[in-house]
C-alpha cells in the first residue's frame, strides 16, 4: 500500500469559537475550499464544469459549517494558505 499524504485546508484552521461538530467544520471546509470561486466567478472544481458561483457543493459546505455551530476560522498556522482558505459566511445572531 503507498503512502499518500494528502493536505486538507481544515488541517491548519483553526476551529471557532461554538463548534459543537469538528468533523463536520473541517469537512465542509474543505469542500468550500475545493469549491472557492475563481477571480471570474465561476467554480474550479471539475464537478461543477465552471458554473456561476456560488454552486451548489459550496451553498451546501457554508450550511454544513453553520450547523457545525461555526463560522470563519479566527486564526491559520501558515500565512501562505490564508489566500487559499476559503471566505466563510459569519453565523447570525437571533434578535432576542
Amino acid at each position: 500500500m503507498s503512502e499518500q499524504t494528502s493536505v486538507r485546508s481544515s488541517r491548519d484552521a483553526v476551529l471557532p469559537d461554538g463548534v459543537t461538530d469538528p468533523l463536520l467544520w473541517r469537512a465542509a471546509y474543505d469542500v468550500a475550499a475545493a469549491h472557492r470561486p475563481d477571480e471570474r466567478g465561476h467554480c474550479p472544481s471539475l464537478l461543477c464544469a465552471g458554473q456561476n458561483a456560488p454552486c451548489e457543493p459550496l451553498r451546501t459546505a457554508s450550511r454544513a459549517m453553520r450547523l457545525a455551530g461555526g463560522g470563519a476560522p479566527v486564526a491559520r498556522r501558515s500565512a501562505a494558505r490564508e489566500a487559499s482558505a476559503p471566505a466563510q459566511p459569519q453565523r447570525r445572531r437571533r434578535a432576542a
